[in-house]
Formats: C-alpha cells, sequence, structure tokens
C-alpha cells in the first residue's frame, strides 16, 4: 500500500503530465505556461495521504543521514523565499516541492522489506515506452534552432525522450536478469527503448546510455576490492578532470568541439556566462529558490541576459540553476545531499549487488545529465522524480539490518548473541545430544521429555 503512492508520483510525472502538455496546441500558451489545475489536485493529495501515514506510523518513521541531507536542502529552499526577488512566487514554488519530496520520502519509509519499488518503477517506464513508440510513429519530429532533428515521443523535446529512453533501457536490463515473464518483458521492453533512444536522436543520451552503467559497475568493483565509498570514487573522477584541464588546458568546451564538432554545447555556453555573471551579483545566498527565471518582465533573467537569453526558462545546468537560485550556500547542501547518497548505495551492493548496480546508474545518469539540463529539485521533473526515489531506496537498505556474511566481509557490525557461545574443542551437537549432556552433568534427575520436545517444570 505505502509503495504505491511513489510509484504514482512517477506515473504522474513520467506519463499524465507530459500527455497533458502534449494535447496543449503550440499556441495556446495559458495551457502551456499556466499552473495545471491537475497539478493542483494531485501533489496535495499525495502529500495529504502521506502525512497522515506518517501520524499515524510516527513511532517506525526514522531518517538515515542521506534524507536529512535532502529536508536540509528543501528546507534551505523554504528559508531563502525571506530573501527572494519574488517572494510569493518562490513561495508557492517551494510549497509544490515540498510536497513532492514528502509525498516520495515518507511512504517510502514505510514501505515493507518485501516490497520492490524498482519493479513498479519498470512497470511504469515499460508502458510510457508502449505509449510514446505510438507517439513517434504518429507525431513528425521537431527541428528546432541549436539542434537537429529527433522524435520528441509525447514529450516536449527529442531530448527529454532520450533521457527517458535511458531509464527504461537500464529498468529494463536489471528485469532481464530475473527468470520467467520478468526476463521475457524485460528484454521485450529493453527493444523499443532502445529503438525510442535512436529515434530520439539525442546522441547525449546515446552516450550515457553505456557510461552511466559502465562507471557504476566500475565504481562497485572498485570498491568491493578497496572497500572505498561509491561517492569518493565517482568524485575522483570530476577532481581529475579539474586538474588535468588546469595542467593541460583542454577545458569541457574544447571536448564538446572534439565530440560533436560545436565547442558551445548547442548554445548552452553562452547562458552558462550570463548565469555566472548573476551569481557574482549574490554569491552566497542567491537570488531566492525559483526566483531568477520565468517570474515576470522585470525578473533579472530578461532585464540583465544578452539576446536570446531572455527567452530561456532555464540555465539548463542543475548546478548552475541552483548557485544561482540559493549561492553557494545551497549549492553545498546539493552536493552533501548527492555525496550522501552515492555513499548509501554502496549499502546496497552489501546486500544485492546488481540492484545497487541498477540504483548508481540511475544516479550517475541524473548526475550527469544535470549538467546539460536543470533538473535538481525543479517542480515534477522526471528525472528529478526518480532520483528522490532513488535515495528513499538506498535508504531504506541503510535502515536494514546488514547480513551477518556482508558485516564479517565488511568488517563492521557485531555477530549474533548465538554466535559467541563458546563450544568444546568446536563440536557442535544435535539438540537431543546436547539435552543428555545437560542431564548427565546436572546436579537435579533428568526431567522426561514431552512430544513437542520441551521438558515439565517441577511443582513444589
Amino acid at each position: 500500500m505505502y509503495a504505491t503512492v511513489p510509484i504514482l508520483a512517477c506515473v504522474y510525472a513520467t506519463i499524465v503530465f507530459p500527455l497533458i502538455i502534449a494535447s496543449c496546441t503550440p499556441t495556446d500558451t495559458v495551457c502551456l505556461l499556466e499552473a495545471r489545475p491537475e497539478s493542483k489536485i494531485f501533489w496535495p493529495a499525495l502529500a495529504l495521504i502521506s502525512l497522515i501515514w506518517a501520524a499515524r506510523n510516527y513511532s517506525r518513521l526514522s531518517f538515515p543521514p542521506l534524507i536529512v541531507w535532502l529536508f536540509a536542502y528543501l528546507a534551505f529552499a523554504g528559508l531563502s523565499v525571506t530573501w527572494a526577488f519574488k517572494p510569493e512566487i518562490s513561495f508557492i514554488r517551494f510549497a509544490q516541492q515540498a510536497m513532492i519530496v514528502t509525498s516520495i520520502v515518507v511512504p517510502a519509509m514505510l514501505v515493507s522489506r518485501n516490497a520492490d519499488l524498482m519493479r513498479g518503477l519498470f512497470l511504469c517506464f515499460a508502458l510510457a515506452c508502449v505509449l510514446n513508440l505510438i507517439f513517434v510513429f504518429t507525431r513528425p519530429p521537431i527541428d528546432v534552432k541549436f539542434a537537429t532533428w529527433g522524435y520528441p515521443g509525447y514529450f516536449s523535446g527529442k531530448n527529454y525522450l532520450g533521457e527517458f529512453a535511458v531509464v527504461a533501457l537500464l529498468l529494463s536490463v536489471y528485469e532481464a536478469f530475473h527468470p520467467g515473464r520478468r526476463r521475457a518483458l524485460g528484454i521485450f521492453i529493453a527493444l523499443i527503448a532502445i529503438a525510442l533512444l535512436i529515434f530520439s536522436n539525442s546522441k547525449t543520451s546515446m552516450g550515457l546510455a553505456v557510461l552511466a552503467p559502465g562507471l557504476a559497475g566500475a565504481a562497485l568493483l572498485i570498491r568491493k576490492k578497496t572497500r572505498l565509498s561509491p561517492a569518493i570514487i565517482l568524485l575522483s573522477i570530476p577532481v581529475g578532470w579539474y586538474v588535468f584541464s588546469t595542467v593541460t588546458g583542454v577545458t569541457i568546451y574544447r571536448l564538446s568541439n572534439i565530440l560533436y564538432g560545436d565547442p558551445t554545447f548547442t548554445g548552452r555556453s553562452i547562458i552558462w556566462e550570463f548565469v555566472k555573471s548573476e551569481i557574482d551579483h549574490r554569491p552566497l545566498l542567491g537570488w531566492g529558490y525559483q526566483s531568477f527565471w520565468l517570474v515576470g518582465p522585470d525578473a533579472p533573467s530578461i532585464v540583465n541576459a544578452p539576446g536570446w537569453v531572455k527567452d530561456m526558462p532555464n540555465a539548463h545546468n542543475g548546478y548552475l540553476d541552483t548557485m544561482v537560485e540559493m549561492g553557494y550556500a545551497g549549492y553545498a547542501l546539493l552536493l552533501a545531499f548527492i555525496i550522501a547518497t552515492l555513499h548509501a548505495i554502496g549499502r546496497i551492493a552489501d546486500r544485492a549487488p546488481l540492484r545497487a548496480w541498477l540504483v548508481l546508474s540511475l544516479a550517475v545518469h541524473v548526475i550527469i545529465t544535470n549538467g546539460l539540463e536543470s533538473l535538481w529539485m525543479r517542480g515534477f521533473e522526471m528525472l528529478w522524480v526518480l532520483f528522490v526515489i532513488l535515495a528513499a531506496e538506498a535508504a531504506r537498505y541503510w535502515k536494514a539490518p546488514m547480513p551477518a556474511r556482508a558485516a564479517r566481509r565488511s568488517g563492521s557490525g557485531n555477530p549474533a548473541p548465538a554466535s559467541r557461545r563458546p563450544t568444546a574443542a568446536g563440536v557442535r551437537l544435535h539438540p537431543a545430544q546436547a539435552r543428555l549432556a545437560s542431564a548427565a552433568f546436572s546436579t537435579s534427575p533428568a526431567a522426561p521429555a514431552m512430544p513437542d520436545g520441551t521438558t515439565p517444570t517441577a511443582k513444589s
């Protein structure tokens, strides 16, 4: 029962809302830009259900460090409303975000160990794959400024379809490792996901379909050999790149020119330079949570931006958007949440290595994609909702006791009390032999055994 709420959040973000937007005509700006009444009903209802469950199961709720960091990140966003450029708009967007996080995290913390959130995610993306395949054949491809052709499916852009296809593919590969119907359905959906990835013509997503699972597998393998946290292993990559770039002068723009023949990341570098200049105006606390873009004609994103950058809805970089909206303080909380989540995924590897690979692959996909798109804590973006569910999944394993074998292998945890009982020269006795031995060395006469294996007690 509790698992249905996070999955419903995924269904709304991945299927329902994109289909609503796809039904709008391109000239209907009210339909496209105004807050939808469906969202005003759906998220408060889910949040209310979650809060009722939290009140009824208060004693069962406990939040591991990664969820605490998520709440701290969310709380700072709410605090930034007090100094936001448009406090009223910032508060509305924060309230919605609080409902989204509550609707996912609270029920997930109450889910029993037998429930499989990853199975629910797969079924959600499997249905979306079939629907997108239908839209690919009924909706023409798009060709917009700075972008090549590609089919969007029922999403608003081809890159969305590519990002979606990577998630569906990874979930399908995980399902294919299970026997029976799960394997057959996983292979079937994987073929559709590959077709959608090709139809999207999203080169970045095609690269991440290989890079994300490869990095996740390598990180978990290194962790197994060295016992280092996945967070440390993966964070060494950007740190190493920074050192390499500083020494050699090879920048990401030069790398983009080598890979794609475009040093601007399809015009993103122009947006990024503008955003960096705006960060310098309010470096510590920022302009307020979601109070920089799309907040009216007097917004700094319009007044200060050059040329076509005025029309942008975001910075196309989740990390820069976090800094411009919540400053370096909010950015530090975001990094703490990401690092804590990556570290917690290592706990999954001690119990279910294949599931750890899936969760880490999806997390790496979201983390890298945020370098080119703004997804961190922005409404109910598909990949943001996915990442919160992944964090909740890692938190569930963090709370679970570690198996004895994994505890001995990792050098953590205490052995079971029975394992500390001494035995005579390592000899293990059958229970019947143990009773005979106890009777032989006892000073009181042995009582006869009952049929159920118990012995009657003497009455005075």
